[in-house]
């Protein structure tokens, strides 16, 4: 072989072998198509909307986050108070556009002193219910103290946060039942749907049955009680989620196990404050996620 054959032969493989190298780096070096998805999913991720289910023990407090506004759902029990502001100061939370006490008991409200001492509010809301409790008059002295108005909401008014739509499917004046004068409320992003119930009964849900209840997440209400979750009313809002706010080993057994085979026999997906913690979901309004973090907002 001559030394001109030699050197071709030398020069190709070296060609081969840059070709080789070159090919290696771009693909270690240059971001693949399901890369570049991953960076644009994280770019949108502070778009979401995401509701936090705290874990408050047996007692309720929803967080909802659509970019930089804020809405609050109840605020668990009196000892609760001082462990949420804690906690909504942590996350950056000045401001709340909307506060609402679904119903005045303690389970519910109890906080509630708290969150309008530390917070500036927009509105407030809750329903044409009074009790003679220390703890209602705790909250409307707090909002007495801060020159703030509550509205009673009306059925079917339609508020917004962002980019959600919520409507008021009821609101009731004074009962010997005061579950049953429980803010329902559906929240709508995108084409996803949340139910928040409060601790409304089978005869808010009967109320309730002839509009538009569909869900994909539904709070379910009372704790998981016998007196909520009736099977027309599942069959109406036919969720994939469930949520269950309740305490660990609380004396009314909540949730009831009536209630847990409702949802079981339905393959409804069940999410407990007291087996799981706080429970976020995150949705940009086509798929929710769900992940459980361990909170201190139980005050008992």
């Amino acid at each position: 072989m001559s030394k001109r054959d030699l050197r071709k032969i030398i020069t190709s493989l070296m060609i081969i072998v840059a070709i080789c190298i070159t090919t290696v780096l771009s693909t270690f070096l240059e971001p693949t198509k399901g890369s570049e998805k991953t960076q644009e999913s994280m770019k949108i991720e502070g778009d979401n909307l995401k509701v936090y289910f705290l874990d408050v023990g047996q007692a309720d407090s929803i967080l909802i986050q659509d970019k930089n506004e804020f809405m609050l759902i109840d605020a668990g029990n009196n000892e609760d108070g001082e462990k949420l502001v804690e906690y909504f100061k942590s996350l950056g939370i000045t401001k709340f556009k909307y506060v609402i006490g679904t119903h005045p008991h303690e389970d519910h409200i109890g906080g509630m002193d708290n969150i309008i001492n530390n917070f500036d509010i927009e509105k407030y809301y809750m329903p044409d219910a009074i009790t003679t409790t220390k703890t209602f008059e705790s909250v409307l002295d707090a909002l007495g103290n801060k020159n703030l108005q509550f509205d009673v909401p009306k059925e079917d008014e339609v508020i917004t946060l962002n980019n959600a739509t919520i409507k008021f499917l009821h609101s009731e004046d004074g009962k010997s039942d005061l579950n049953d004068t429980s803010i329902v409320l559906k929240m709508t992003y995108g084409n996803k749907k949340f139910l928040f119930t409060g601790d409304a009964t089978s005869n808010v849900e009967k109320k309730i049955i002839n509009k538009d209840i569909s869900c994909d997440v539904l709070k379910v209400g009372h704790h998981g009680s016998q007196y909520s979750t009736t099977e027309i009313f599942l069959e109406k809002t036919d969720p994939i989620y469930a949520i269950i706010s309740v305490g660990k080993n609380n004396t009314y057994k909540h949730p009831r196990e009536e209630t847990l085979n409702k949802l079981k026999e339905r393959n409804i997906k069940v999410y407990r404050t007291d087996q799981d913690g706080t429970i976020i979901a995150t949705t940009d309004g086509e798929e929710i996620k769900f992940e459980t973090i361990k909170t201190d907002l139980d005050g008992e």
